[in-house]
């Protein structure tokens, strides 16, 4: 008997019993469901980590110097150093200083801006471009300059997007606005990416008063090298504090690996939790499929009388109990995906996150040779005892 035979004789056998086929498959069905959902979950996940942390900027190292158990200290230009001493790891630095000062437009205050100073080099750090105007200069730094530059929904907001030449009071100091920069979020909020003031770093350690810098961010030149480059920084940091309290170094990069790897952790057991239902399904394939063979008793007596060899019995049995589970697995593919959507139309709508749950096609094609294994795991023992059926007692059998 030839396959196109056999998995016809297949298709009949199921379609003659299709309730009982259907309640055997569901176990399948609902563990390939669950799985494409959760894998696609955990992928969206992961994307959305790196999406976010991309904004932040992956090639990134921040440093803080907290200066705590020594009485030695670093400079701007000892960080600078650092750069020039690592080319191959690092491409630049800017010192980084947070103000809290009030910000004020007129006589209107502004309480979600971020304040911010930073180097000259800080924009191409980050990836940011000037739409208006300029962008902050070496010059500004040098003689720490009363300007900033404003993010676009600050400039909208209370400039109606003609911010430049304007001014700005931060700390009760006027700044004047040299530049805006261009809209970073797809929708610009207050509080946002683009609800913000950058000043020179000399300037903002003047205007808190503190005089010192406490924060780095340095840009690493190759992000598969950030373990590499974190390292350099520390060595360079501790030969001056002899202190691993006195900073810290924080890899955006390693961050992220480490995010999706508690994502991946958490999304794999719950798939193999997941997975069982696949062997609960298997299960109930191997109970239907001796259920079928005691049935089928006097048929597989007058075949094998007829000279059907063990091997063709065995073999439509086998057939029989994979088509089950894969027919399965297919509707557990079509099920698991038409709920993926429904789960990112779900998310979307009640967390306002643009977080996507989408299968990925090695999961489901995973899925599927998964649950016709399962098929032909446990469809096996009754399809071998099918075929060691005596013809002489099966066909007494009635």
């Amino acid at each position: 008997m030839s396959f196109s035979e056999t998995f016809s004789m297949s298709l009949q056998n199921i379609w003659s019993s299709k309730t009982r086929t259907f309640l055997t498959m569901l176990g399948i069905i609902i563990g390939v469901t669950a799985v494409i959902v959760i894998v696609g979950l955990g992928s969206g996940m992961e994307r959305y980590m790196a999406d976010s942390f991309s904004s932040m900027g992956t090639n990134i190292l921040t440093v803080q110097v907290l200066g705590r158990g020594s009485s030695r200290s670093v400079s701007a230009d000892d960080m600078y150093a650092i750069v020039g001493e690592n080319p191959g790891l690092l491409s630049a630095v800017s010192p980084t200083v947070k103000m809290s000062g009030t910000v004020k437009v007129g006589t209107e205050t502004v309480d979600s801006a971020a304040v911010t100073g930073v180097s000259e080099e800080y924009f191409d750090m980050c990836g940011y471009e000037i739409a208006q105007g300029r962008g902050l200069q070496y010059v500004d730094i040098q003689e720490r300059k009363n300007v900033c530059v404003i993010g676009a929904y600050t400039a909208g907001t209370y400039y109606g997007g003609s911010a430049v030449g304007e001014t700005i009071r931060v700390g009760g100091v006027k700044l004047t606005i040299v530049g805006v920069m261009a809209q970073e979020s797809e929708e610009p909020e207050e509080g946002g990416t683009d609800d913000c003031v950058y000043l020179p770093y000399s300037t903002a350690a003047r205007l808190s008063k503190t005089g010192s810098i406490g924060s780095y961010a340095f840009t690493i030149t190759d992000e598969n090298q950030a373990g590499a480059a974190k390292e350099a920084v520390e060595d360079s940091l501790y030969a001056v504090f002899r202190d691993t309290n006195a900073y810290m170094v924080v890899s955006m990069t390693e961050m992220l690996e480490m995010m999706t790897g508690m994502i991946g952790m958490v999304v794999g057991v719950l798939a193999l939790i997941a997975g069982i239902s696949l062997l609960v399904g298997g299960i109930g394939i191997m109970n239907i499929m001796l259920v079928s063979v005691t049935e089928r008793t006097r048929e597989i007596g007058i075949r094998k009388a007829l000279g059907a060899k063990e091997s063709s019995i065995l073999r439509q049995f086998v057939t029989e109990a994979a088509v089950t589970s894969a027919l399965g697995g297919i509707l557990g593919i079509l099920l698991g995906c038409a709920l993926s959507t429904a789960a990112t139309l779900l998310i979307t709508a009640l967390t306002d996150t643009p977080l996507t749950v989408s299968p990925t096609l090695p999961s489901i094609l995973l899925a599927f040779t998964i649950s016709a294994a399962v098929g032909i795991t446990f469809g096996y023992l009754p399809a071998k005892k099918a075929a060691r059926l005596n013809p002489i007692d099966a066909l007494r059998y009635d």
